[in-house]
């Protein structure tokens, strides 16, 4: 099956780079490249993308809009949105991974690292950067205080109680940045029950994928802020 990816970058050059880069993979192809983010949800939908490589800032609307945008639009449910930033540590990759982002990747990263995300990013994963990710969600949040509710979805929180016990204790699991492989170790189950009791968490929290499982443990209070 090959990945079909969308690139959305205001700097030519860049979309250049990444199309060579992406072409080269027997397993994936750039069905597109959009200079804004109105231009990247519109492609999109007419390109049928499996996953858009979407820098953060751009004239216009911009990443985190698209981001928006994409995750809003119940024809899109399938595309996954992987965040390019030069800085990895700002508050508009939080927002994005609200937005449904499946995580981001920094535009220093090595070529490997990128097509590894893509890869990713398809299967359905999340690019938590474990420690990374986990690590500015909790400053973020410890900054905003719990006061701060813009982007939120309270309605998420309160479906927590829906959660099996199980489910809860998969879910601080996953904040934790553990793979489904280790969560199993932890737990004594096997890799497969893990994945189960992943999915369905997301089903009732209404989360695309393990990255918003991740701010939706830390937005809830199931798993407190430690800023060290």
């Amino acid at each position: 099956m090959t990945i079909r990816v969308l690139l959305a970058d205001d700097q030519a050059l860049l979309r250049s780079a990444f199309r060579v880069l992406v072409d080269s993979e027997p397993d994936m192809e750039v069905v597109g490249e959009a200079s804004d983010g109105a231009e990247a949800v519109r492609l999109a939908r007419e390109r049928g993308a499996d996953v858009v490589l979407m820098d953060i800032r751009m004239p216009g609307t911009d990443g985190l809009a698209a981001t928006r945008l994409i995750g809003a639009d119940p024809a899109l449910a399938h595309v996954r949105v992987v965040i390019l930033t030069t800085f990895e540590v700002d508050d508009y990759v939080v927002e994005s991974l609200r937005a449904g982002a499946s995580g981001f990747l920094g535009k220093g990263s090595e070529p490997g690292e990128l097509l590894n995300a893509i890869r990713v990013a398809a299967g359905g994963e999340a690019l938590l950067s474990p420690a990374a990710t986990k690590g500015l969600i909790a400053r973020f949040l410890a900054q905003q205080g719990t006061a701060e509710a813009a982007g939120r979805d309270p309605a998420r929180s309160e479906r927590l109680g829906t959660l099996t016990v199980r489910e809860r204790e998969v879910l601080v699991q996953v904040a934790g940045g553990h793979s489904n492989d280790e969560i199993a170790e932890r737990l004594k189950v096997s890799p497969l029950t893990v994945k189960t009791h992943v999915n369905r968490a997301m089903a009732k929290l209404g989360a695309r994928d393990r990255a918003q499982l991740v701010v939706i443990a830390y937005e809830s209070g199931l798993v407190r802020p430690r800023v060290d």
